[in-house]
């Protein structure tokens, strides 16, 4: 497994942008897919975003396509989440979590301890 850490949220205006960043430590980061959820209030748990291992396949939820771009830096062992065009419903908690496919990642076997986004109107 791999242990995360999450950075970058804050508070930002409706239409703004936000860059957060997860470190990875641990071994064998590069042989991980990586993916970021989301949760608010009173809602469940909600996929983000995930790219593989490589970074040559990256996937999204309708609700952020267009929107958020998921990267990743092997050499550092981390990922990002580019978060552009900001609105209110994107408030929520944000996690990274680790696993060893995208396929699989909703029931990642490591996660962060995630970090607040609130976007105001």
């Amino acid at each position: 497994q791999v242990q995360l850490v999450e950075s970058g949220g804050g508070l930002v205006q409706a239409g703004g942008s936000l860059r957060l960043s997860c470190a990875a430590s641990g071994r064998a980061f590069s042989t991980y897919a990586m993916g970021w959820f989301r949760q608010a209030p009173g809602k469940e748990r909600e996929f983000v975003a995930a790219i593989s291992w490589g970074g040559g396949t990256t996937v999204y939820a309708d609700s952020v396509k267009g929107r958020f771009t998921i990267s990743r830096d092997n050499a550092k062992n981390t990922v990002a989440l580019q978060m552009n065009s900001l609105k209110p419903e994107d408030t929520a908690v944000y996690y990274c979590a680790a696993d060893r496919a995208i396929a699989t990642i909703t029931n990642a076997g490591s996660w962060g301890q995630g970090t607040q986004v609130t976007v105001s109107s």
